[in-house]
């Protein structure tokens, strides 16, 4: 007998000391076990971004998947199953810093759209290193100017519908000094733009299918009740001491 899905129930139960555990015994050719096996793979949780891709392009390539096929038998959106193919065809430098570093998918769909090979390495070894957030990435990319830091003199015209040059703005606008906290309100506020920047992004936004938007929204909710608890400690500390 051949284990074609279920490895690691299989493990768990080993590891419990289950001499005994329900299985299904079906005749199947080696075709369809290597397809079955594909599909139970890319339910785990811990499959990288580029490893997703790759069963993607198997599935659609070596086992005839059209993507709403492969979109309705996985529970996915058509658009995030167009985007991870996109990776799958991405240059090397891409490939590797998406492996190294599953924080940058969001940057690795950015650095698709340099066409010039040269400039594609540099910024992405820039982001493997950690020096580009995503804005900063799409400011290289588009040719814009940095947008200006604490000391320098921001443009007469901001426009108000850009959310993260407000969030970045009113963050570094308040003075922290102890070195400690300015370096969590300096991620803070990354964070902030980041988010806002991905949401934005059209590309993104098709990359993120329906269960993804409902424990993003989960989550933010939760991180709004951590902030509000932060608040009030810092409002408590602010009360003398008696």
């Amino acid at each position: 007998y051949q284990l074609v899905a279920g490895e690691r129930r299989w493990r768990a139960a080993r590891i419990a000391g289950l001499r005994e555990i329900p299985a299904l015994i079906e005749e199947i050719d080696d075709d369809t076990a290597l397809e079955i096996s594909i599909i139970e793979n890319l339910q785990r949780e811990d499959l990288s971004p580029l490893d997703e891709a790759l069963m993607y392009e198997r599935m659609t390539t070596d086992h005839g998947y059209s993507l709403r096929r492969l979109a309705q038998k996985l529970g996915k959106d058509k658009g995030y199953i167009e985007n991870r193919l996109r990776l799958a065809d991405a240059p090397a430098e891409i490939k590797q810093l998406v492996s190294l570093r599953k924080d940058t998918l969001s940057h690795a769909y950015e650095l698709l759209k340099v066409d010039d090979p040269k400039k594609r390495r540099k910024l992405a070894e820039q982001v493997g290193r950690g020096e580009l957030s995503l804005v900063k990435l799409r400011e290289r990319i588009d040719g814009r100017p940095p947008r200006p830091t604490d000391g320098d003199v921001a443009p007469p015209e901001e426009s108000a519908a850009d959310e993260p040059q407000v969030v970045e703005s009113l963050l570094s606008g308040v003075p922290v000094g102890d070195d400690s906290l300015i370096a969590a309100k300096a991620h803070l506020g990354e964070a902030l733009d980041e988010l806002s920047a991905i949401l934005q992004s059209q590309a993104a936004v098709a990359d993120i299918d329906a269960t993804d938007r409902q424990n993003l929204a989960k989550y933010l909710t939760i991180a709004k009740l951590r902030l509000e608890n932060a608040i009030t400690q810092v409002r408590l500390m602010e009360q003398p001491r008696r």
